[in-house]
C-alpha cells in the first residue's frame, strides 16, 4: 500500500493498527557509460513493485536523490550532499513518527547514503523507534556470493537488465576496468582505496580522477544477463518481504 495512493483517513486508520513504514532511497549519478543515471533509484523502485501486492506495509514515496559527492563531476549527477540528505530524511521520518510510525525500513540503492541513514536511525532509536537499513546490493551478495559486484559492474548491470534491457547501452560495455593510480608506488584498488606494499589505505578522490568511465569493480558489466537480474531481484524481494514480517515483531523500548 503506497502512501501516495491513499487518503488521509486511510492513513489515519493504518497508523491506528500498524507502525511500520518502508521508504526507498536512491540517487541520480554516474554508473559507468552504459547504465542510466537513475540506477540506484530504479532498482529499489522495481523491488517495491515486486513486493507491494504481497505485503501490507505502508510504502512512502521514494527519495530519488542521494549523497554522491565523489561522482558529482560526471554530467547528469545530482548530489544532495550528506548534510542536505540528512535534513531530508530526518524530516520525512520525523513526520511519519508524528503520525505513528515507529519501525522504519529504508530500502537503499546507494552506498553513499549509508552513513546518513545510520545517523537518522540512531536518532530515531533515542526516540523509541527502530530503523533497518536494507542495502539491496549487499543483501544480494549474502543471498548468493556469485552475485557480488562493484559500482556499475555486472551486478548492477544485471539488475537493470532484469528491469528493462533497453536501459543498458551495450555498446559502452567494452574494454577492461582501468583505474588511475595515485603514483607508481601507490596503486588504486577501488573508489577510495589504494595499495601500498600489500596494505590497503584510504585516499578519498573524485571518481573522475580514478576512472574515465565511472564503473569500478571486479565484475565486468559484460558478465551481466537479464536472467541473472530477474533471479537476483526476485530473490531479494522475497527476502525483504520475509524480513519485514520479522521486523514487525521486534520489541521496541518504552
Amino acid at each position: 500500500m503506497r502512501l501516495s495512493d491513499i487518503t488521509w483517513p486511510a492513513a489515519e486508520a493504518y497508523f491506528k493498527h500498524h507502525d511500520t513504514v518502508l521508504l526507498p532511497v536512491g540517487s541520480i549519478e554516474c554508473h559507468g557509460r552504459h547504465l542510466p543515471l537513475g540506477t540506484d533509484t530504479l532498482i529499489p523502485e522495481h523491488l517495491i513493485g515486486l513486493m507491494e501486492e504481497r505485503t501490507d506495509v505502508l510504502i512512502a514515496p521514494p527519495v530519488a536523490y542521494g549523497a554522491c559527492d565523489s561522482l558529482s563531476d560526471f554530467p547528469g549527477t545530482i548530489n544532495l550532499g550528506t548534510a542536505l540528505l540528512y535534513q531530508l530524511l530526518k524530516q520525512i521520518t520525523s513526520e511519519l513518527y508524528r503520525h505513528g510510525a515507529r519501525r522504519f525500513i529504508i530500502l537503499n540503492g546507494h552506498g553513499g547514503n549509508c552513513r546518513t541513514i545510520e545517523q537518522v536511525g540512531l536518532e530515531l532509536h533515542r526516540r523509541g523507534a527502530l530503523l533497518a537499513e536494507l542495502n539491496w546490493w549487499l543483501m544480494a551478495w549474502d543471498l548468493n556470493p556469485q552475485w557480488k559486484g562493484g559500482h556499475g559492474g555486472g551486478e548492477e548491470t544485471a539488475a537493470i537488465m532484469g528491469i528493462d534491457p533497453a536501459l543498458v547501452d551495450a555498446r559502452e560495455m567494452e574494454g577492461p576496468m582501468v583505474l588511475k593510480d595515485v603514483s607508481p608506488l601507490i596503486r588504486a584498488t577501488g573508489f577510495n582505496t589504494v595499495d601500498y606494499k600489500g596494505v590497503s589505505v584510504v585516499i578519498p578522490r573524485m571518481v573522475t580522477s580514478i576512472t574515465d568511465n565511472g564503473w569500478i569493480g571486479p565484475d565486468h558489466p559484460q558478465t551481466a544477463s537479464e536472467a541473472w537480474g530477474k533471479e537476483m531481484l526476485a530473490a531479494t524481494a522475497d527476502y525483504i518481504i520475509d524480513f519485514i514480517e520479522a521486523f514487525k515483531q521486534v520489541p521496541l523500548k518504552a
